[in-house]
C-alpha cells in the first residue's frame, strides 16, 4: 500500500482527528486559519477548537487577487499563476501560524483548504443553456500539501456541482451537523461578502442559501472612494449620512430576490456596476458619498431581514446565530435587531463556536467528514444539498 494511503486509513480510523480548516471569502480580508480537535463523525460529530487567528492579506496580495476576482474577462496566464502562487501563500501562513501556536506539524493530521473563488455562475446567472452550475476556486491543494508536509483536502465544492447542487452554500452541511435542535427553528447567518442562511426548523426540509450582499458593495464603495480603507469601520462613513429612499428602491428591484429558496449569487451580480445602474435608474449618481454608504448599508440589512422574516414567521420559536464578518458592522447589526421579527439573535458564541472562526471551522468539518463520515449523514432529496462527502485529496509526497 502507497505510504500516503496507509497513513490516510489510519487517521480515518482515529478516535479524534486534528484539523486545520483554511477559508478566505469574497471579503478578500485575509486567511482564517482554525485549528479543530474533532471527535467521531456525522451525528456524533463532537468539535473543539485549539487555536484560531486571521491572517490579514497585504495591500499586494488583494490587488493580485483582484486582477481575476470575479472577473468576466480575465488574463489566463495570471489565472494559472496565481493558482499555484496562492496556494503557497497559503502553506507560509500555516506554517507560520503553526510555529506561532507551538504546534508541530506531525500534530494536524489534516489541512481543509477553501481556496479563494474568483468566479461563481450559478445557472440563473448565466444566458449559456448548454452549461449549467459553475463554480471556480484557486489556491492548489497540492502546493499547500507538499510546503506544509500536511495531507490536504480543497476544491470542495465541484463534487457539490457534480452531484446537482450549485456549489454553495456548504455551511449547511458543518451547520447541520452542530446546531441542528428538537424544539427550535434554527437559523445561521453568516454574513460574507454575501450574506448567506442556513434554515433548520423543526419540521419539514433544512436548507441553505444566499440572501444577498453582504459586505461586497459597502466594501466596494468603501475601496472606490478611500484608497486608503479596505470597509466601513464601525460604520463611520454610513452614520453620517442619510438613507436615500429612492436609490433603496431601485437597488432592491432584481429578480435574484424574487427567486425561490435556495439560490445562489456573488459578487458577479452583486458589484459596483449594480450600483451605478441603480444610482442611474433613481437619479442619484451625485449624491453623497455617506449618502451612498448608509443606504447600501441599509439594502443590505433588508435583503437579510426579508429573507430571516419569511422562515421566522413559521410555527414554533425561532433563534438566529449569527457569524462573519459583517456582525462587526455595529449599524448594520442595529438594522437586523430592529427588524428581524419573532426570533432571538444571538452569536454562534452562545453555542460554543468563535463566529470568526465558523466558516474556517465548517470546513474542517468537511474534510473531517471526507475521510470519515459517509452521506448517510445528510439528509437526501433536498434541493442544492445532495448527500454527499466532498473534497480532494493532496499528498505532501
Amino acid at each position: 500500500m502507497n505510504a500516503q494511503i496507509e497513513k490516510l486509513y489510519a487517521i480515518a480510523g482515529k478516535k479524534k482527528r486534528h484539523i486545520l480548516g483554511l477559508m478566505s471569502g469574497t471579503s478578500l480580508d485575509g486567511l482564517d486559519v482554525a485549528l479543530c480537535e474533532i471527535e467521531g463523525s456525522g451525528a456524533s460529530t463532537r468539535l473543539i477548537l485549539k487555536n484560531f487567528s486571521t491572517k490579514n492579506y497585504s495591500a499586494t496580495f488583494k490587488a493580485r487577487v483582484r486582477e481575476v476576482f470575479s472577473q468576466r474577462q480575465a488574463d489566463l496566464q495570471t489565472i494559472c499563476l496565481l493558482n499555484e502562487w496562492l496556494g503557497e501563500k497559503h502553506a507560509e501562513i500555516v506554517n507560520h501560524c503553526l510555529e506561532e501556536w507551538g504546534v508541530k506539524k506531525e500534530e494536524v493530521d489534516l489541512i481543509a483548504s477553501h481556496g479563494q473563488t474568483i468566479y461563481h455562475a450559478p445557472k440563473h446567472l448565466h444566458p449559456q443553456d448548454e452549461f449549467g452550475n459553475g463554480t471556480l476556486q484557486i489556491g492548489d491543494g497540492d502546493h499547500i500539501a507538499v510546503k506544509t508536509g500536511i495531507i490536504t483536502i480543497s476544491d470542495f465544492r465541484q463534487k457539490h456541482i457534480a452531484a446537482g447542487g450549485e456549489g454553495a452554500p456548504l455551511a449547511a452541511y458543518g451547520d447541520y451537523l452542530l446546531f441542528k435542535e428538537k424544539d427550535t427553528n434554527v437559523i445561521l447567518l453568516n454574513i460574507g461578502g454575501i450574506a448567506n442562511l442556513t434554515y433548520l426548523p423543526i419540521e419539514g426540509h433544512m436548507f441553505s442559501t444566499d440572501i444577498g450582499p453582504g459586505n461586497t458593495l459597502m466594501d466596494a464603495w468603501m475601496q472606490q472612494n478611500f484608497s486608503m480603507f479596505s470597509f466601513d469601520e464601525n460604520a463611520f462613513i454610513a452614520r453620517a449620512g442619510n438613507i436615500h429612499d429612492g436609490l433603496l428602491s431601485a437597488l432592491k428591484e432584481n429578480d435574484f430576490f424574487k427567486l425561490p429558496f435556495p439560490k445562489t449569487t456573488g459578487p458577479e451580480l452583486f458589484s459596483l456596476d449594480y450600483l451605478y445602474a441603480a444610482q442611474k435608474k433613481s437619479g442619484t449618481s451625485s449624491i453623497s458619498i455617506n449618502d451612498t454608504m448608509a443606504t447600501l448599508n441599509k439594502f443590505t440589512a433588508d435583503a437579510i431581514c426579508d429573507a430571516i422574516n419569511q422562515l421566522s414567521s413559521r410555527k414554533g420559536k425561532t433563534k438566529v446565530y449569527v457569524s462573519g464578518g459583517g456582525m462587526h458592522n455595529i449599524l448594520l447589526m442595529e438594522h437586523l435587531i430592529k427588524n428581524i421579527r419573532n426570533a432571538t439573535i444571538d452569536s454562534t458564541a452562545e453555542k460554543n463556536i468563535h463566529p470568526d472562526a465558523k466558516e474556517a471551522i465548517l470546513f474542517a468539518i468537511l474534510a473531517n467528514e471526507c475521510v470519515a463520515g459517509n452521506a448517510d449523514s445528510f439528509v437526501s432529496g433536498i434541493k442544492n444539498f445532495p448527500a454527499i462527502a466532498m473534497g480532494k485529496i493532496s499528498f505532501p509526497n
